[in-house]
Formats: structure tokens, sequence, C-alpha cells
């Protein structure tokens, strides 16, 4: 898929992985929505990629809307849709009910609906490209935060599942499931008052390198335009997957010893 001339969303962009791959798009010639419910926050990324920023909740219907409008509005349809914004949810089991239907409104729901948004429309042009930032948690676990690491798995699944169905109709589909990222959820997870959360941080920090958001999105860029569906900016993930499918038991057994280490 051609990225020049293109026209994009990235959701969550006021910070972070969301901000470098709205950085990364601009820079390869396409015209990016920065979208963020934190409206200063958007506008200061579209002012340092040259693109437009939406305050939205882009975990809802209406959220969505005005971002598909203000990119329609200012540059044309979309062709790239990137559902970036996620937060960290509970710790633990996550007792708090709201906090559930919260974290899978935006770690899932937000994608579900960015695609019933979208897809109907590419389907008519046979093109478009959707990227879910989900995490190496959805592949693997998320240890310390049973809410963060349900959402990511169900990510991951919707994922795959566009693009299965939509493959064939023209319609691109990236899943990236990164480690450690050098982002304030990240720094948030590792700063935490809360032992359960900081042993989650703790769990991505010591499982590899922390990388630099600009990583991620140099390979999210590359992606869209292979059409490359999983996109794993720590390689050593696809080696743990496998491990983990190899070997169910012996998999959650190693994951106990490793809690064990960090609790």
């Amino acid at each position: 898929m051609k990225v020049d001339g293109s026209v994009a969303v990235v959701t969550g962009a006021g910070s972070g992985i969301g901000r470098s791959i709205a950085a990364a798009l601009a820079a390869a010639g396409a015209s990016v929505v920065a979208g963020d419910i934190d409206a200063a926050s958007a506008a200061e990324t579209a002012t340092l990629i040259g693109g437009t920023g939406a305050a939205a909740d882009a975990s809802s219907t209406d959220g969505i809307a005005t971002l598909l409008d203000t990119a329609r509005q200012s540059f044309g349809p979309v062709d790239i849709y990137v559902a970036n914004a996620g937060i960290t949810g509970q710790p633990g089991l996550g007792d708090d009910e709201t906090a559930w239907d919260q974290i899978i409104d935006i770690n899932l729901r937000a994608h579900i609906r960015a695609a019933k948004a979208v897809v109907p429309e590419w389907v008519e042009r046979g093109s478009g490209h959707f990227v879910a930032v989900a995490s190496a948690a959805g592949l693997l676990t998320q240890l310390g935060a049973a809410p963060y690491s349900v959402t990511k798995h169900a990510a991951v699944g919707f994922a795959e599942w566009l693009a299965i169905t939509y493959g064939d109709k023209g319609i691109g589909v990236s899943c990236v499931c990164p480690m450690g990222v050098n982002t304030p959820l990240l720094r948030g997870m590792s700063d935490s008052p809360d032992a359960e959360i900081r042993v989650a941080g703790a769990a991505v920090t010591s499982a590899g390198a922390v990388i630099n958001p600009d990583s991620v999105a140099a390979l999210v860029v590359q992606a869209i335009i292979d059409q490359t569906f999983l996109v794993l900016p720590h390689p050593e993930v696809l080696t743990m997957y496998r491990q983990k499918g190899a070997d169910y038991e012996r998999w959650i057994a190693g994951m106990r010893r490793y809690q064990r280490t960090l609790g």
C-alpha cells in the first residue's frame, strides 16, 4: 500500500507510540489526523508533524466519527486507521467492574467500533489499512494485571479476524505487539504506588530491551507498505510465543517462576 498521498488517523497520538506513528506516517507523505482525548496533546502533535489535531474519545462511536469527519474535511477519505489508544487498567483481577468496562472499551471496543466505521467504505473502494496496536501481552500474557492481558489478547484476536475476513477484499491489517517501549504508559507502571502494577512494569522492563517509540513507528509504516500482519518490535517475542505453543504446561510453570522472581 502507498503511504505517500494517503490520509491517516492515529488515535492516542498525543504522546508515546501514537505520536511517533503519526510523525512517521507524516514523514512518509501521509496527511495525518492526530487524535487524542487530551486536546492540547493532540494539537501539539499536529503542530510537530504538520497535520491536524482532533480532541476525541477513540473508544466511543461519536469520538471515532469526529476523527473520521475531521480527516474528510481536512484531507479526504481515510485510507489508514491506527487504533493505538490504550490504558493499563487495574492490577490483579481488577475488582472494579466499571474499570473493567473502561479498559474493554478503550483497548478492545475502540478497535471494533473503528473497524465498523471504516471497513464498509474500504470494501467499496477495494483498499484500506487497519493497524491494531496491541502488545506482546496479547501473545504471551501480562503479569500483575488481568484486565490489560485479557484486552490485549482480545485485540490480537480481533485483528486476526479482520485480516482473515477482509484480506481478499483489498484491506490490509497489521497487529503491533511490542514488549517494553519508553512511553508514559510504561513509566507510569514502573513508578506506580501500587505494588502489583510495579510488578507488571518490572515484568516488561526485565523481559527485554526497552526501546524507543520511533523504532516501533518505523516498523509500523513498513508493515503498512508491505502488508505485513504481525509486527514484532522485539523479535524475541516470536521465540517466546513458539515456546508457549509448543508446551503450554511448561510455559505456564516458567511464567510462575518468573513471577516469583519479581514478587
